[in-house]
C-alpha cells in the first residue's frame, strides 16, 4: 500500500508582489522574508503545518501537505488571506496543480541492493551506498523516481497523481517477483 507523504502544488497569481511590505504586514511567525538568505518569502499558518513559499513574481510553492486536498484548502486560505489584505482582488489564481506525490511503501522484506542493480538494469539503477544508502530507480514509464532500501521501505517521488505512484509501486513488486 503506497502512503503520501507529502504533496508538493504550485500556483500563480496575476501580481508582482512586494515581499518585505507583506511580510511586515502580515507578520511573525507566520510570514517570514530575508531576501539575503532567500527570494521567497515563507507562510506557515500554524507550527508544524505545510509550507507555503511566495515570489516577487507571485508564484507560489506549498509543500509538506499530507493530501490534495490539504493543499487545495491550504491555497484557498492563502488566497483569502491575499484578498482579505487587498493583495488580489478575487480569492482565485492563475493557475494551481500538484506537481509531485512523495510517497512511502513496503516491499515487505530486506532486499539486496547489489542484486537489484544488476537485476533492474544498470542504465535504469543508481547505487552507490558509500554517498546514498538506497537504490535509485528510474522505471520505463519515466513518470516517477523509486529509492529502494535494503529494509525493505520504497520512496517514490515525482508522480503527478496518485494512481500513477500506486501503479509504480505495483509494478515495482511485479518485476521483483521474476527475481526472487
Amino acid at each position: 500500500m503506497v502512503e503520501i507523504v507529502n504533496v508538493v502544488a504550485s500556483g500563480a497569481l496575476d501580481v508582482e508582489l512586494d515581499l518585505e511590505r507583506l511580510a511586515d504586514d502580515i507578520g511573525e511567525p507566520v510570514a517570514r522574508y530575508d531576501p539575503d538568505k532567500y527570494p521567497g518569502m515563507y507562510l506557515r499558518f500554524e507550527e508544524d503545518a505545510p509550507l507555503i513559499t511566495v515570489y516577487r513574481t507571485g508564484k507560489f510553492i506549498i509543500t509538506g501537505a499530507d493530501s490534495e486536498e490539504e493543499s487545495y484548502s491550504l491555497r484557498e486560505r492563502f488566497l483569502n488571506l491575499f484578498s482579505d489584505m487587498g493583495v488580489i482582488e478575487e480569492p482565485e489564481d492563475e493557475w494551481f496543480n500538484i506537481q509531485n506525490y512523495v510517497c512511502t511503501a513496503e516491499l515487505g522484506e530486506a532486499q539486496n541492493l547489489n542484486a537489484l542493480a544488476i537485476g533492474l538494469g544498470l542504465e535504469k539503477t543508481e547505487y552507490e551506498p558509500e554517498q546514498f544508502p538506497g537504490l535509485i530507480y528510474r522505471p520505463d514509464s519515466g513518470e516517477c523516481v523509486v529509492l529502494i532500501f535494503a529494509t525493505g521501505k520504497v520512496v517514490i517521488t515525482g508522480a503527478r497523481e496518485l494512481e500513477i505512484a500506486e501503479k509504480t509501486f505495483e509494478e515495482l513488486r511485479e518485476t521483483l517477483s521474476e527475481y526472487i
